[in-house]
């Protein structure tokens, strides 16, 4: 049994880590790893996680808990008649083959891939944000066909699951891209984060299933202190920062939201330095 004080240190960690979660998931409107993945890795870094397997557990983690929110999400947009259910259809086999390829190159790759991956991803979406223009961009009036729209959602799938994320930003950039209104884009990725997370929280448990160092209370990729403590914490502090959030226009936001996502991954590229 590991002593009393590394468990009370790992769950300070992480409680601490849920605040800041969901803070800035209230504050920015994401409550995926965008704001999770960054926040694990500190937490997991402090808690003494080898970094070999550090980026690989944040991501697993991030995954699980995006479960219950996507399904709570995708339920409410359901019923309010907002979701592209036709789109979600055609990517049933798409996404979902995505996110198992994301799992094997996360089973197989070094975590410095994973690192990688989340710093190029989260400054290109960060200089999106901060791109005032780029609300306005179009690549056509609607979405399109079989195989590209399979190719689509297959490289969604892929990059949400390596970087632990639901999608909801890659999709909502696709869907606003093809002129589709940002409320549909926004009920639809619910259901692109189902999705998402379901394959690959079964696969990162998998893919980790009883590596070594590991931190306690972990299956695989995927830490249960963590779970159990950032879902409750963040569904009580997310409100804090939703408040601070409508006290700002929302081109304040979309900028502060840009600039958080060019800090984080700015550091993650230092981190290879």
């Amino acid at each position: 049994m590991p002593p009393v004080s590394e468990i009370l240190q790992l769950v300070g960690l992480l409680a601490v880590a849920g605040c800041v979660a969901g803070f800035l998931a209230g504050l920015f409107g994401i409550g995926g790893g965008a704001v999770l993945v960054p926040v694990f890795y500190q937490a997991f870094a402090m808690a003494g996680v080898d970094e070999s397997i550090r980026m690989k557990l944040c991501v697993g983690t991030s995954l699980a808990i995006i479960i219950p929110t996507s399904l709570r999400s995708f339920q409410s947009h359901y019923r309010r008649g907002s979701v592209d259910m036709k789109l979600l259809r055609q990517w049933i086999l798409a996404v979902p083959f995505g996110a198992i390829v994301s799992v094997l190159v996360i089973a197989y790759s070094p975590s410095d891939v994973l690192r990688a991956a989340f710093a190029v991803i989260t400054l290109l979406i960060g200089l999106k944000m901060l791109y005032p223009g780029a609300a306005r961009w179009r690549l056509g009036e609607d979405l399109p066909k079989n195989p590209g729209l399979f190719g689509v959602g297959w490289l969604i799938g892929l990059l949400s699951g390596l970087i632990g994320i639901g999608g909801g930003t890659l999709n909502n950039t696709f869907m606003t891209l093809y002129n589709r209104p940002i409320h549909q884009a926004v009920a639809t990725s619910a259901g692109v984060g189902v999705l998402i997370s379901l394959p690959s929280f079964v696969g990162n448990i998998i893919g980790g299933w009883g590596h070594p160092g590991l931190p306690l209370f972990s299956t695989g990729y995927v830490n249960w202190v963590a779970v159990a403590l950032i879902i409750p914490i963040t569904m009580l502090i997310a409100p804090l920062g939703a408040r601070a959030a409508h006290a700002v226009s929302d081109r304040v936001l979309t900028a502060g939201f840009g600039i958080f996502l060019l800090t984080i991954s700015a550091r993650f590229f230092y981190s290879f330095f």
